[in-house]
């Protein structure tokens, strides 16, 4: 029952109707062709997680992903990051995302950018992930936890779906160092009842107990606050907001929401973290 409320908020926050013909009217307005639309054509908006596009490919590199690796990616979103990877590292991607209107977009997007061949996207639970054992190279999730609250659970199914020797990457927000309340709202949640970070500590402490190898685990913080800074500067004010970014999804409400990440980060109440892990 817990769960099905939590799924039902989630749904409500990210599923607004008519997300698509917002985000192709945005793209045209901005001068995209959209026939011959690249993935980075939508990154902007699809791509909204700390660091963007670039962090995608930061932590790809780190990872060291190989052409046509299996990877599943958990908390696809819009498919931003999916796409990106398909175009430069030549690897398949299924992703799975609570929110249906999510999955529909990601879907059509792709499909405009040619790459439906090597991506494609479901609705699905990271509780009870919709794939065998054994069956990816690797998993990814990239800004997609903050909303789980069972995190072992979700921690467990990554394990059992990797093949041997498989990699789990992610770039996550976590609590900061801080104990104070975080300041809400923030683009994953309005309010507490749907935000759930874990410390560096616990979330490390689990990946090592479910049994995967440690190979990388970076505090990106400093790397990021000074980009998302400049990036919450411009979002805030509408004369100077690009056409293309998160407002499209989160409303208006979407400048307060990265005012109070970037308060979050500077307080260190929140920290951006990346971690390589490996199944034996």
């Amino acid at each position: 029952m817990v769960n099905q409320i939590l799924h039902t908020l989630v749904n409500e926050h990210y599923g607004n109707e008519g997300l698509l013909d917002r985000i192709l009217a945005a793209a045209h307005d901005d001068g995209v062709v959209l026939n011959e639309a690249r993935s980075h054509d939508f990154s902007p908006v699809a791509e909204f997680h700390i660091g963007g596009r670039g962090s995608t490919i930061e932590l790809a590199k780190m990872a060291q992903l190989q052409p046509g690796d299996k990877v599943l990616d958990i908390g696809s979103g819009l498919g931003g990051p999916a796409r990106t990877l398909v175009e430069e590292f030549g690897i398949f991607v299924e992703g799975i995302d609570l929110t249906h209107e999510f999955c529909v977009v990601a879907n059509e997007l792709t499909r405009m950018t040619g790459l439906a061949g090597q991506a494609k996207f479901s609705q699905g639970d990271a509780l009870n992930l919709p794939s065998d054992t054994n069956s990816y190279d690797v998993v990814w999730t990239q800004q997609s936890c903050m909303n789980i609250e069972d995190k072992n659970r979700m921690l467990s199914e990554v394990h059992r779906v990797l093949k041997p020797g498989g990699t789990y990457v992610f770039h996550e927000v976590l609590a900061g160092t801080e104990a104070s309340a975080i300041q809400f709202p923030v683009p994953w949640a309005r309010a507490d009842n749907m935000s759930f970070l874990w410390t560096q500590e616990a979330i490390r402490n689990s990946i090592l107990k479910i049994g995967l190898i440690e190979q990388v685990w970076k505090n990106a913080t400093c790397k990021y606050i000074e980009e998302y800074r400049a990036l919450a500067s411009k979002t805030g004010e509408v004369s100077q907001r690009p056409k293309l970014g998160i407002h499209l999804m989160l409303g208006e409400q979407s400048a307060v929401m990265r005012k109070n990440v970037l308060e979050n980060l500077s307080q260190g109440l929140i920290a951006i973290y990346q971690g390589i892990f490996k199944k034996v």
